[in-house]
């Protein structure tokens, strides 16, 4: 696991609590923010995802 997929992860993690906190107190403004972050995490460790298979590919056929 490299730092991107950590860091998405844990943005994916805030955000679902920002969602669910914006739920509960009825706030869209602070759900919206938790989906974003959500989705910005998602992306994040994707870009992790693709470096780690990347590195793997290499490894695999120097």
């Amino acid at each position: 696991m490299n730092k991107d997929q950590v860091k998405g992860v844990g943005e994916q993690v805030k955000g679902k609590i920002n969602e669910v906190v914006g739920k509960a107190t009825d706030d869209p403004a602070q759900e919206a923010k938790g989906d974003m972050q959500q989705v910005a995490g998602k992306i994040q460790k994707g870009a992790g995802d693709v470096h780690e298979d990347l590195k793997d590919s290499v490894r695999k056929n120097p």
